[in-house]
Parts: structure tokens; sequence; C-alpha cells
């Protein structure tokens, strides 16, 4: 199923109007730097567009930074559904991204830990 061509054209928007923080994160994830991992940025998944999404993983990255900023209730139900699809979501505020060798570690590790636990459910 295609994405909904709004959305599509909200994500190309997002990825040019990126944050100093999306920015810092994004060059550490991009072109596999990260473990190997391939990310994608401002990616649709459903009606929503994840920040960074590694696929294989079903790993989905979000920086909340000013922009989250009294939407805690939109952004649980939000997250929500995008578990029930079959996601695993981690979030960092923008300021977390002062322990970036933390903040990538920690991704780096789920995302390895939810391919290893497909691969098993596969054999």
């Amino acid at each position: 199923m295609q994405p909904n061509p709004d959305i599509l054209a909200r994500a190309r928007q997002l990825r040019s109007d990126a944050t100093e923080a999306e920015g810092i994160l994004w060059q550490c994830l991009r072109a596999h730097r990260l473990g190997g991992l391939k990310f994608r940025r401002q990616h649709p998944v459903g009606p929503y567009i994840a920040d960074f999404l590694c696929l294989q993983a079903m790993l989905i990255v979000e920086l909340d930074g000013i922009s989250h900023e009294g939407r805690v209730e939109y952004d649980a139900q939000r997250q929500g559904k995008l578990e029930s699809l079959g996601y695993e979501v981690l979030r960092f505020k923008n300021q977390d991204l002062w322990s970036l060798e933390r903040v990538l570690a920690t991704i780096e590790q789920r995302a390895k830990e939810r391919i290893a636990a497909a691969a098993a459910r596969r054999y």
C-alpha cells in the first residue's frame, strides 16, 4: 500500500527542515554507520512519520524536541498504534544527545536484539 501523497510531501519537508539534533543523529545513523544497520529518516509508517526507522529491526527512533512539548497524550497514542503494528519506539530528548555515545549504543543494542529475536522466531 502506497503512503498518502500528503504524508510523503510532509516527510520530504521534514527532511529538508531537520533540527540540529536530528542532523547530528542522522550523521551517525546514515549510510549503515551504526553497526551496519540501515536507517531511514522522516519515513512514513502508516499515517505517521517516524523520525528514524530501521525497518529490518522494526525499530523507530524518535527525537523529542520543543515540538513535542504539550503532546504527551498524542505521542503516547501514536506510540501505542506503532507498537500495535510491531514496531518498538525508542524516545530520546534532544538534550540526551549530550551523551551521544550512550544514545547510539542503546539504539544499536535494541536493533540487534530485535533482529536476533526475529531470526530466532523464523527457525
